[in-house]
C-alpha cells in the first residue's frame, strides 16, 4: 500500500489554525509512514509550522486557499459564492486523487454540501450519513446518523445500517450486531419509518439485525450499530456530551466538599483520570461521513488539538481498511 496522504482543511474549528497544526504535527511523529497536505492560508500556516522544531517537510505540505468558510455560512453560500474556500481544496484534492482522505472541523452543513457536490455519492445511496463512535458498556457503539439528515425515510435508515454494519466491520468487529433506535423494543413500537426500516432490515441477506434498542440498551452494548435519523442522533450525542461533562463535574465537587471527601478523592483519583480518559470526548472525535465516493471525516468544532489528532486517526484507518471501497461491494449486494 502506498504511503497515506490525508487533505486537511486547517482553517475550520472553534481554535483555528494553530490547533489544527499542532494535531496534525503530533499525527506525522506517530506515524511514520503518514503525510499531511494541509489547506488554507499558506503564509499563516508556514509560520505558525515554523514554530515546531523537526518537522519533516517532505510529509507536510501546504495548499493555498483564500477563502474560509464560517460557522454562519449556508451551504448554498458555501457551495456557489466560495470556490477557492480551504473546505472545497481539501475535498477536491481528495477528488482529484493528490490524497486519499479529507478531514474538516469546519462547518457540517457546508461541508456535507460540498462532499456530495464535489465527491458524489456511492451507487444506491441516496443520503450521505454520519457515523461515530459511541462508548458502551462493552466496548464502543457504531451511531448513525449524527445530524446530516434531519428528516429520513425507512429507505434511507436502511441504508444507514448496512453502511453502519460495514464500517464496523472495518474497525474490527466480527459480524456486528445491528439495532434500530426506538422508543421499546416491542414491533409495535415507533413511527411508520421505524418500523417499516425494520422490516426492510430483517429481509436483509447476511445483515445481523436484532431489531429496535432503546437509549439505555445503546448504553449497555446490546449492540454494535445503531441507527437513527439524524434529528434523534445530534440530540442523543450532545445530550451524552453534555451529561458526562456534568457528571464529571459533579464528582469533583463532591470530593472536594471536605477534609474526609478530599482524602477519599485522592485514593480515588487514578481510576477517575482513567474513567475521564476512558470517556473523553477528544478521544472519540471524528465523525464519518459514510456513502461518498471518498473518505471525509467530519472534527467537531470545539475539538482542541489532542481531538482533532483522534480525527485524522480515524481517516487514517478508514484509508487502511479501504472503507469506501468495502461499502461499495457490500452495497451492491444489498441494495
Amino acid at each position: 500500500m502506498s504511503a497515506p496522504v490525508i487533505a486537511i482543511d486547517a482553517m475550520g474549528g472553534d481554535f483555528g489554525p494553530r490547533s489544527i497544526v499542532q494535531a496534525s504535527i503530533a499525527c506525522l511523529l506517530a506515524t511514520p509512514s503518514l503525510h499531511l497536505t494541509l489547506v488554507g492560508q499558506a503564509s499563516l500556516l508556514e509560520e505558525l509550522i515554523e514554530r515546531h522544531s523537526g518537522v519533516d517537510r517532505s510529509r507536510l505540505l501546504v495548499a493555498n486557499a483564500s477563502e474560509v468558510i464560517s460557522m454562519e455560512d449556508r451551504p448554498a453560500q458555501a457551495l456557489r459564492g466560495k470556490p477557492d474556500s480551504s473546505m472545497r481544496v481539501a475535498l477536491r484534492l481528495l477528488a482529484e486523487g493528490e490524497a486519499q482522505a479529507c478531514v474538516s472541523a469546519g462547518n457540517t452543513g457546508a461541508l456535507m454540501a460540498l462532499s456530495r457536490f464535489v465527491l458524489k455519492t456511492l451507487p444506491g445511496i441516496d443520503r450521505p450519513a454520519m457515523v461515530a463512535a459511541i462508548p458502551t458498556q462493552r466496548g464502543y457503539c457504531q451511531l448513525l446518523d449524527l445530524g446530516a439528515n434531519v428528516d429520513c425515510s425507512a429507505e434511507n435508515l436502511y441504508q444507514f445500517a448496512v453502511m453502519g454494519s460495514v464500517a464496523a466491520e472495518a474497525l474490527g468487529v466480527t459480524r456486528p450486531k445491528v439495532a434500530l433506535l426506538n422508543v421499546g423494543t416491542e414491533d409495535i413500537k415507533g413511527n411508520q419509518q421505524v418500523k417499516l426500516a425494520s422490516s426492510l432490515l430483517q429481509a436483509a441477506p447476511g445483515l445481523n439485525y436484532i431489531g429496535f434498542v432503546e437509549g439505555d440498551g445503546l448504553y449497555r452494548g446490546e449492540a454494535d450499530v445503531v441507527v437513527c435519523d439524524g434529528f434523534v442522533g445530534n440530540i442523543l450525542l450532545k445530550s451524552s456530551e453534555g451529561l458526562a461533562t456534568m457528571i464529571g463535574e459533579r464528582i469533583e465537587l463532591l470530593f472536594q466538599q471536605n477534609m474526609l471527601s478530599r482524602v477519599v478523592g485522592a485514593l480515588a483519583m487514578p481510576l477517575l483520570k482513567r474513567l475521564k480518559a476512558d470517556l473523553a470526548p477528544a478521544r472519540h472525535n471524528g465523525a464519518s461521513f459514510l456513502g461518498l465516493q471518498g473518505i471525509v471525516v467530519k472534527s467537531h468544532g470545539s475539538a482542541g488539538a489532542q481531538g482533532f489528532q483522534s480525527a485524522i486517526q480515524r481517516a487514517l484507518i478508514e484509508i487502511q481498511e479501504n472503507l469506501p471501497e468495502r461499502l461499495h461491494g457490500r452495497l451492491e449486494a444489498l441494495l
